[in-house]
């Protein structure tokens, strides 16, 4: 640094800081040497502190307006220094400004999951993620216990021992407030609060006050959330034997609509269709019947028509409509197979009654 550049930081008699950044918390304001004019001005703009440190030793500090650095002005500074009757000189003092305005919209959450125990689930993990705001509450104790010697300090330095602070305290009220996991959605707020609370004597340490912990969402494994999906699929359902009722009379419906099967559906009527499905889905209820079949097409005519539940099937049949030679195809099969070949069919065969002694041959299958 030339003379002209030392004589000009001497000439500048203005110690502010102008913070064009979203992000820093505390800046150390550079001069040469650390000297500072006597009689300077200090600008310390609303949401801002500073600090003056005076050989690694914490003297004064500053909140928001404009001052002249003098010895009335810098009381523990003129006392560490043993000014007793003034300075005219330039002094050195190191001048740290922290930034004391709210920081929002900082990220949390957790890298892994949380057990707990629920009430009703038994031990379940659980993830989660949110959002807090913090400030800087003492200047003085953040320099000492955060910044040290680091000229230019940033929120990126701090969220990520922030996070790990309040992901160690989420487990903890997590377990402690035994809310049931179904009722956490509308518990987020009350929960976040008592977890900010909880964290404040840590926070105090560092000087920082967390103003705001917002939780946004608490998420299960997929796997349980399958699960759930399914059990709130069955509640929806309500009665299952009810709903296998409707099932049928909606099948019956469509083979209606179908043009291949209208024919086959009016042959052997629509009411003795709808009693056979009603009385397999009574017989089911009682625990005497296997379980349902799928539903399956059947090719007739060198048609596909369907899909056939089991009591259309076994009236169809009973009818001659479907044989054992009969291809038939449900989903999941590669291919169309002869229903004799199909072993869930096997009960529709065999609940066809023999020949009447005497009587005309049976119809071929």
């Amino acid at each position: 640094m030339g003379i002209w550049d030392r004589l000009k930081q001497e000439l500048i008699d203005i110690v502010e800081f102008l913070d064009d950044s979203n992000n820093t918390l505390c800046f150390r304001f550079e001069r040469f040497q650390n000297e500072i004019k006597h009689g300077a001005k200090l600008v310390v703009r609303e949401g801002q502190t500073a600090v003056f440190i005076n050989e690694g030793q914490i003297a004064d500090v500053f909140p928001p307006g404009t001052y002249t650095l003098e010895t009335r002005n810098l009381p523990i500074l003129a006392t560490l220094k043993g000014w007793k009757y003034g300075f005219e000189s330039p002094f050195k003092a190191e001048v740290y400004f922290v930034s004391t305005r709210l920081f929002t919209d900082l990220k949390w959450g957790t890298m892994n999951p949380v057990m707990v125990r629920d009430p009703e689930f038994g031990p379940v993990r659980l993830r989660a993620f949110g959002s807090y705001a913090m400030r800087v509450k003492d200047a003085g104790t953040f320099i000492r216990n955060v910044v040290g010697t680091d000229n230019r300090f940033t929120t990126e330095e701090l969220t990520n021992q922030i996070r790990n602070v309040i992901v160690s305290h989420f487990g903890d009220g997590l377990g402690q407030a035994k809310i049931p996991m179904l009722d956490l959605a509308g518990n987020f707020r009350t929960l976040g609060g008592k977890i900010a609370q909880a964290m404040q004597p840590e926070f105090d340490k560092l000087g920082v006050d967390l103003s705001t912990l917002l939780i946004e969402n608490i998420s299960l494994p997929p796997e349980v959330e399958q699960a759930l999906d399914k059990r709130s699929s069955m509640s929806v359902i309500g009665d299952v034997n009810q709903y296998a009722k409707f099932q049928a009379a909606d099948a019956l419906r469509d083979a209606a609509k179908n043009p291949g099967a209208a024919g086959m559906v009016v042959g052997m009527g629509v009411g003795q269709v709808f009693a056979g499905t009603m009385g397999q889905t009574a017989q089911g209820a009682a625990g005497a019947a296997p379980p349902p079949l799928a539903a399956f097409f059947v090719a007739i005519n060198g048609q596909q028509q369907g899909p056939f539940d089991a009591g259309m099937l076994s009236n169809m049949a009973k009818g001659g409509q479907l044989t054992r030679e009969s291809l038939v195809w449900k989903q999941g099969m590669a291919a169309w197979v002869k229903a004799g070949e199909v072993g869930e069919l096997a009960p529709v065969f065999t609940q066809t009654p023999p020949p009447i002694p005497g009587g005309p041959p049976p119809l071929p299958r």
